[in-house]
């Protein structure tokens, strides 16, 4: 079995689990393309089913990100990816997620930071 992603105009409004076969053959009445992605994709990097070891067959690694209902699809790129979550972050055309122009602090059991796009930096919350 496999992922598929129904994606409409660029942006994924779906998914579901099944063989190619059914995909081939699903008599669907809603606009979109159903495109296969990888749930153990990440960065364009494939990850055994633990999701913390790299597989040895870097083969499955499918469109860079998994296609999750929300997620863009560049068919230029023929990858997945988050929304821009601010105007100033630039997508990493090798990972194909966001990165921010300033390096986040590292949080500690007492501090964590949010994006504070006005100022360009990290607040401590």
């Amino acid at each position: 079995m496999a992922h598929y992603a129904k994606v409409l105009s660029g942006k994924v409004i779906n998914n579901i689990v099944a063989e190619q076969e059914f995909i081939d053959g699903f008599v669907d009445s809603t606009p979109g393309e159903w495109i296969q992605t990888s749930y153990n994709t990440r960065c364009g990097v494939h990850y055994e089913s633990d999701g913390i070891t790299p597989s040895a067959d870097q083969s499955k690694a499918l469109r860079k990100n998994f296609g999750s209902v929300g997620s863009v699809y560049n068919s230029e790129a023929d990858a997945f990816h988050q929304p821009q979550p601010y105007p100033s972050w630039t997508l990493n055309a090798t990972t194909f997620v966001w990165e921010c122009p300033v390096a986040e602090p590292t949080a500690t059991a007492d501090t964590e930071y949010v994006w504070n796009e006005a100022d360009q930096s990290w607040d401590a919350v």
